[in-house]
């Protein structure tokens, strides 16, 4: 989509003038991930119009292959308003307009299966599935159970968005398409308003068993994963100056999948999506350069201790090698 950012803070009503940008989480994910070194691809469709031309201009020149994206004569490029304040807040508006966009005609015929398959990760969102009957078949098609051997490891973040659901009970179907997933990321507010699940990340396991690793997160308590042998890890969030929270968890999920390539432990991982998701806290926009991979390595190596005092603020990825290490030198003990 294209995604309008609103000039100061305040309702929709009020806002006189809107910034444009790109938006949508797989798109967010594939450019973070493109940014920071590695080979990314975004299949979707767009409009043939401005904002299509818009869309795949920008997303191309975060090092994105665009090439299997597909114009659509017909229908529009989707696009959407939103205040200014975090979602989480009831301040917070958003305006979707994607009902009849090139977008929501995707399915399982319009889309190439191999050049889906070919990468070694395969991420998808739960907001894909509410936006049609046909793009909801094209999601379960894609979690549907495969032999392991020759296909790409499955991501599935549930991202619910409350405002693209008709019925209370229809988000229901993220569940399903989580249990078919390899890796799922699920934030413990949305489980509860999705599903109804409270009790925490061993409720939220419990209910979710089937993937091999679930990544429950929880905001600034930090997030807990577990993997396929049993194993529960909780690494906490380091302390964050906020400047904007959205595209925060697309980049989380950029962050853990950049170290799962990488082939680093699992607590690992998740400090890697807690730094790229701290990118993007303190910007205003959905997206931001992660940090450099010897940056963040340098602080997801930290120890327990100075892990816990680590205070990232505006700027904070631009460090120099000595910025970095004062940080490492304050923040221990």
């Amino acid at each position: 989509m294209v995604t309008f950012l609103p000039s100061r803070p305040g309702r929709l009503a009020d806002v006189p003038s809107f910034d444009r940008a790109i938006g949508g989480a797989e798109s967010n994910v594939a450019c973070t991930l493109a940014r920071a070194g590695h080979t990314a691809r975004w299949i979707s469709r767009v409009g043939a119009d401005g904002f299509g031309d818009h869309l795949l201009s920008a997303i191309a020149d975060c090092g994105v292959d665009v090439s299997f994206a597909r114009r659509d004569p017909l229908r529009p490029t989707g696009v959407y308003f939103r205040t200014a304040g975090d979602r989480g807040t009831d301040a917070h508006e958003v305006a979707y307009y994607r009902a009849g966009s090139a977008a929501s005609a995707m399915s399982t015929a319009t889309l190439d299966p191999a050049a889906i398959r070919a990468g070694r990760v395969l991420h998808l969102s739960g907001i894909t599935a509410a936006l049609s009957a046909d793009c909801l078949g094209l999601l379960r098609e894609l979690t549907a159970p495969r032999p392991a051997h020759g296909r790409p490891l499955v991501s599935f973040d549930v991202n619910h968005r409350p405002g693209l659901w008709r019925g209370p009970d229809d988000a229901r179907v993220l569940l399903d398409l989580a249990r078919g997933a390899d890796l799922v990321f699920v934030g413990e507010d949305e489980a509860a308003e999705a599903w109804g699940i409270t009790g925490g990340p061993d409720a939220l396991r419990a209910a979710l068993p089937e993937p091999a690793t679930l990544v429950v997160k929880r905001g600034a308590a930090g997030a807990v994963a577990y993997d396929s042998r049993g194993g529960r890890h909780t690494e906490p969030a380091p302390r964050v100056d906020v400047v904007a929270a959205v595209g925060a968890g697309d980049a989380f999920a950029a962050g853990y999948l950049s170290a799962t390539l990488r082939g680093l432990p699992v607590p690992t991982r998740v400090r890697h999506g807690h730094l790229w998701a701290a990118a993007v806290l303190t910007v205003p926009g959905d997206l931001a350069p992660p940090p450099s991979r010897a940056h963040a390595d340098r602080l997801a190596a930290l120890g327990p201790a100075a892990w816990g005092t680590l205070h990232l603020g505006p700027g904070w990825t631009k460090a120099t090698t000595a910025d970095e290490r004062a940080v490492e030198e304050v923040s221990t003990p």
